[in-house]
């Protein structure tokens, strides 16, 4: 067989995953929160990135690289065609052809002459009121709450009381020992046999600081098991009730199951008396250690902002609090004359990065507002009228409707949540499959969720509905629907089975 070198022409297309291409398509899946913190660690990095004071990104952007501020070609192929088509290509002009067009972006060298400083040393004084000269202004002082840097941990809280309590010391670092190994719920996790070596004490030492421990607020904290937690609060909060310690110490299991009618007959007393004692049980809480948790809540701020106006819906993105970039103009000067021509191609490869960074985010606003505007025509019923009207949908949908990659529309959806009529909704939520109805059509899964939510709130307690009777009232609604389908769904909004949900109803009128 012969060898032979030889040269051939190949037309091919194919999209290059350049750095700026890969860095657009990381600020598509980017929450808000990630955005602005992305923008703020980019404009610590480029020196030629700074915010600008109401000045429109838009029109200096374009006057920063001379052309219309559309997406270069590999941008397109991500995202779909863009309203214009005048645009040529994605790089920018040389540094020579820039200077002229970066004098008129003004920069502020000089600080403000209208402060007053003098004002300003005589608040922030450190010399007292009755000083000579001094007079400072009596204003009430924020209270030490409010000034707190975290809230105090169950850790915290516990060791606080233990320091409190009149113990030795040998007992102060059992004790401390204790605490460092409860969970977050407020259980022991090791053995006291562990906790007695670690500290070279008996079992017996051990085991009495922790009942010094358990009567600590959370009441029931240090328990090693659900039943330990909840007879040492029923111990203290309600004395009297023997059948209530009766049913926790022998009868949790059947408890659990709420098999009320065995232990109705093995305790020998009337079913009443166990729905009297269980109203007593429900009282006690069976993870103390979350009453005392430094956790903070975790508040959303929406990306896009459905109104409805007129019968009409309107679309508002949320830029509040995201910077709006600009081109330094400061540094024009190292691209005129007298600079090296280190500094020169150093800044002009800054310059690329910053005005594609600020392509990519103009591109990522037009995109999101792009996809929410095709969910909110596909899902129009359900702005209207709630989560009972929403309709199957899939990213493919939107992503032929917008003229973009389903992959793109994933990225556009995720971590991104929307403010509606109906309330705050991620927009993943408006994505889900179908459940197909009796006499044709289908209904979202979404629905189906909510009408199982709505029949099991509204069931009987003594008798709640089973998996088997809810899909055939599911049925009759015209939602064809299986026996297992409502079991994953039931699952899936945390409802217990129906064996569980059971309860004892008293009497009216008698006393709990």
């Amino acid at each position: 067989m012969g060898l032979e070198i030889k040269q051939s022409l190949k037309l091919s297309q194919q999209l290059v995953m350049t750095p700026q291409l890969q860095q657009a398509i990381k600020l598509l899946q980017l929450s808000r929160l990630e955005l602005v913190e992305t923008i703020n660690q980019e404009m610590l990095e480029n020196p030629l990135l700074e915010e600008a004071d109401e000045i429109s990104n838009e029109a200096e952007l374009a006057a920063v690289t001379g052309e219309p501020n559309e997406p270069p070609p590999e941008m397109e192929a991500l995202t779909g065609p863009s309203e214009s088509t005048d645009y040529a290509t994605g790089e920018v002009p040389e540094a020579g052809d820039m200077v002229a067009d970066l004098e008129e972006v003004q920069v502020a060298e000089h600080v403000k002459e209208d402060f007053d400083w003098e004002n300003y040393l005589g608040e922030y004084s450190s010399a007292p009121a009755s000083s000579e000269g001094g007079m400072a202004e009596d204003r009430e002082a924020p209270s030490f709450d409010s000034v707190l840097t975290r809230s105090p941990s169950l850790r915290d809280h516990l060791l606080w009381q233990l320091r409190m309590s009149p113990l030795s010391e040998a007992q102060m670092e059992i004790g401390a020992a204790i605490i460092n190994n409860l969970n977050e719920d407020g259980y022991l996790q090791s053995s006291l046999e562990d906790l007695a070596q670690g500290r070279g004490a008996t079992v017996a030492q051990v085991e009495k600081v922790l009942k010094i421990i358990q009567q600590f607020d959370p009441l029931g904290v240090g328990a090693r098991d659900l039943k330990e937690c909840l007879l040492i609060q029923a111990t203290e909060l309600y004395p009297g009730h023997d059948l209530v310690f009766d049913i926790l110490e022998n009868h949790l299991p059947d408890l659990e199951k709420r098999n009320y009618q065995v232990i109705a007959k093995r305790l020998s007393v009337s079913l009443d008396e166990v729905a009297e004692a269980l109203d007593v049980i429900r009282r006690l809480d069976p993870k103390p250690g979350r009453t005392v948790s430094e956790d903070e809540p975790q508040y959303i701020t929406p990306d896009i902002y459905v109104y409805k106006v007129d019968g009409e819906f309107v679309i508002v993105l949320n830029e509040d609090g995201l910077p709006k970039l600009r081109v330094n103009s400061f540094y024009k000067d190292a691209l005129g004359s007298g600079g090296s021509a280190e500094a020169k191609e150093y800044v002009q490869s800054k310059l690329r990065s910053a005005v594609w960074l600020i392509r990519s985010i103009h591109q990522r606003q037009r995109t999101i507002y792009k996809v929410t505007e095709s969910i909110v025509k596909f899902q129009r019923d359900f702005f209207d009228k709630g989560i009972a009207h929403l309709k199957p949908l899939v990213l493919r949908d939107v992503a032929e409707d917008v003229g973009m990659h389903e992959s793109t529309i994933s990225r556009v959806t995720t971590n991104k949540y929307m403010h509606t009529p109906q309330g705050v909704f991620e927009l993943k939520f408006f994505f889900n499959s179908g459940i197909n109805r009796v006499q044709g059509g289908a209904v979202a899964s979404e629905a189906v969720k909510d009408r199982i939510r709505h029949i099991v709130a509204a069931e009987d307690p003594a008798h709640p509905l089973s998996d088997q009777t809810i899909g055939e009232m599911l049925q009759r609604e015209n939602i064809d629907i299986a026996r297992r389908t409502v079991a994953k769904y039931r699952e899936m909004l945390g409802i217990l089975p129906s064996s569980r949900r059971r309860q004892i109803l008293r009497p009216r009128g008698k006393p709990a």
